[in-house]
């Protein structure tokens, strides 16, 4: 790519962020007194979104699909050994 390419993609990025805080920054009175006339404080939490809850699902089930699968090897090992004793103790 040209270097005047770069140059340019990289200037017009730069602008875009620029443009983002702008508008943030201009926004930021006009959301307060939204918030205000609707009832919500800056203190409030939003509600988690759909994505969130998926995700807080998706980590319970995680954790639990782990915590059955560590039962299952320990519940695996624990056979093995008794095998292994039955088998040590038929040779003697």
């Amino acid at each position: 790519m040209s270097k005047h390419f770069e140059d340019a993609r990289y200037y017009l990025g730069r602008a875009a962020e620029h443009a983002k805080a702008g508008v943030k920054e201009e926004l930021e009175p006009v959301e307060a007194r939204v918030k205000d006339i609707v009832g919500r404080g800056e203190d409030e939490e939003p509600e988690p979104s759909r994505l969130d809850k998926l995700q807080a699902d998706l980590k319970e089930l995680e954790e639990r699909a782990e915590g059955e699968a560590r039962e299952a090897v320990a519940s695996a090992r624990e056979r093995v050994a008794e095998y292994r004793g039955r088998d040590a103790a038929k040779s003697e």
